[in-house]
């Protein structure tokens, strides 16, 4: 607490969003990856176990675009808080007897988990904004790096923890353990964070929630079919096919799974640095049409590899690592951009606006990732990721550009 108390005002916020952030984080990765696993055990097909994940993804879409409503009315620290009450609700529907955990039961759970999900990435992600002064550019892209990489990294972990506890103390045990922590952390939050933070002062419309500017429509357009492409193929096909075609454990897929998020979230945070190593400036729209195009191969030559049956195992492997690296810096490139394009008075609306196309992706992604694999495999699921990703590189043609030199990475952050 001593050392907490020389620190800034601003980056003892920032600390206390990144923990609270972090917490959620945890639990949400280690949820998904208990549902999933269960299910597969108890027979489910995937495009069954997709369904379950449904509502999480709809209401992911109507929450952010709500959300960032409700956060320039409330403030982001209310909205913050609410998703943490409202995951801690979400894990304690699903302690119900096993007899009761129904698909529309366990939908109805999963619907609550993606309001509070997003509730509380779109309080923190708008919080980073308003810490920081205009001016520092490449300080908002390395702190927004920083969030977005740990907190994937911990939704690994939260993956890997789910697949143990599942295998340690069941599932009911590990949703209760879940609650409590959260339930813990809930409390910290209510007592230290910043009261009023990110609270328009001019009164927020809900109209305004759909974003007047063209670079964050451009953006947000991108960022769906980025998150559509992935979750095409890595959220229910691959864990599966994992399962089913390589024979793999429970604890083998979640550690795995676990693995690469981490790896993942790692590149994200250092995203600043591999970008810095091609351009000095931050990141623009070429900066995002170039990786976007980088991107749009890999899964085509994962799905090329499995056709001509070389090494399959390797093969997922290994594209899955590059795949990782490239994933990770378009969307820490995106992640910057639209902070950095987003209004500073309501900047929660904005943020809402393009996490809501974010959801969107995620949720076309989920359905195609359990119908595609169902119906025609994960090559076909692989073919589809690759259109999407096309598809995001091509909008990104229409991303502004740096109209002057100057505002470099290195020289904002100083």
């Amino acid at each position: 607490m001593q050392f907490l108390s020389t620190l800034s005002p601003s980056v003892r916020q920032y600390l206390l969003v990144t923990g609270n952030y972090w917490s959620f984080t945890l639990t949400d990765g280690a949820l998904r990856m208990l549902v999933l696993l269960h299910f597969h055990t108890l027979g489910y097909s995937p495009l069954e176990i997709a369904f379950l994940f449904l509502f999480y993804e709809i209401f992911g879409v109507v929450t952010n675009l709500v959300g960032g409503w409700l956060g320039a009315r409330l403030g982001l620290n209310r909205t913050m808080n609410i998703g943490l009450t409202l995951q801690v609700c979400a894990l304690a529907m699903l302690l119900v007897p096993s007899s009761y955990l129904s698909v529309p039961w366990v939908m109805a759970a999963q619907g609550i988990s993606g309001i509070a999900k997003d509730l509380n990435k779109m309080s923190a992600k708008s919080s980073i904004k308003l810490l920081l002064p205009s001016n520092a550019q490449g300080a908002l892209y390395h702190w927004i790096a920083l969030l977005t990489g740990s907190k994937n990294a911990l939704k690994g972990i939260g993956f890997f923890m789910g697949g143990a506890l599942l295998a340690l103390m069941g599932f009911r045990g590990a949703v209760l353990l879940m609650a409590i922590a959260l339930a813990v952390v809930l409390l910290l939050s209510k007592k230290f964070l910043r009261a009023n933070l990110g609270k328009a002062k001019a009164k927020a419309r809900f109209k305004d929630v759909f974003s007047k500017s063209r670079s964050v429509n451009i953006l947000a357009a991108a960022r769906l079919f980025l998150f559509a492409s992935r979750d095409a193929w890595f959220v229910i096909a691959l864990p599966v096919f994992l399962a089913s075609q390589f024979n793999w454990s429970h604890w083998q897929v979640g550690a795995f799974l676990a693995s690469w998020i981490i790896g993942y979230g790692a590149v994200q945070a250092i995203a600043p640095k591999i970008t810095a190593s091609f351009s000095p400036k931050v990141p623009d729209g070429r900066t995002a049409l170039l990786w976007g195009g980088g991107l749009t191969l890999i899964p085509a030559l994962i799905a090329l590899a499995l056709y001509a049956g070389f090494h399959p195992q390797l093969s997922i492997l290994l594209g899955l690592m590059v795949f990782a690296v490239l994933f990770a810096v378009n969307s820490s490139v995106h992640s910057y951009l639209i902070v950095a394009y987003a209004r500073d008075d309501g900047v929660s609306m904005d943020v809402g606006f393009y996490y809501m196309a974010n959801a969107m992706g995620r949720l076309g992604g989920t359905l195609l990732s359990g119908w595609v694999f169902q119906t025609a495999g994960l090559q076909a699921c692989l073919l589809v990721s690759t259109v999407l990703l096309l598809l995001a590189t091509l909008v990104s043609l229409a991303l502004p550009k740096h109209k002057e030199e100057g505002n470099s990475i290195v020289n904002a952050v100083a």
